[in-house]
């Protein structure tokens, strides 16, 4: 039997948050556009009394210098960063790394990537790496070929 995994928020913050999505999808159902179920999990955040800013600003920087800045969908009690989809297809890799983008521009220990454009809603835990404290990612260049 697999042990559960336990996230930075202990669990239940992401369990709330979860249950306040699957309250949204569960009332619109799919076929909205993603602004309209990230303002609608907004107000069910608000409304179960949790804490959550809304298209929060995260600056990207380079060698001390702000080099870009981005918009998380939300951000829960400082903590969760949270990124809306609302896509026909199945969650992809690619919405994957924005997850993971968010969660080492903020430092923050665990994301939730939802899919809101499906039958049934789709949601991903997004952690950072146990070992380093940071967000490992796998590309060509880290590949170690036997010599």
């Amino acid at each position: 039997m697999s042990k559960l995994v336990i996230d930075a928020t202990g669990n239940q913050l992401t369990y709330n948050i979860i249950g306040a999505a699957m309250a949204v999808h569960n009332t619109l159902g799919p076929g909205l556009k993603e602004e309209v179920y990230e303002k609608a999990l907004e107000v069910e955040l608000n409304k179960r009394n949790i804490e959550v800013q809304c298209q929060y600003p995260v600056p990207v920087e380079y060698e001390g210098e702000q080099v870009g800045l981005f918009y998380l969908d939300l951000f829960v009690e400082d903590q969760v960063v949270v990124e809306v989809k609302a896509l026909s297809h199945l969650l992809t890799n690619d919405e994957l790394a924005q997850a993971i983008n968010y969660l080492t521009a903020t430092d923050a220990q665990v994301g939730l990537l939802f899919n809101f454009g499906r039958r049934k809603l789709e949601f991903k835990r997004v952690f950072p790496s146990e070992s380093t404290g940071s967000v490992q990612r796998i590309c060509r260049d880290t590949i170690i070929k036997d010599k």
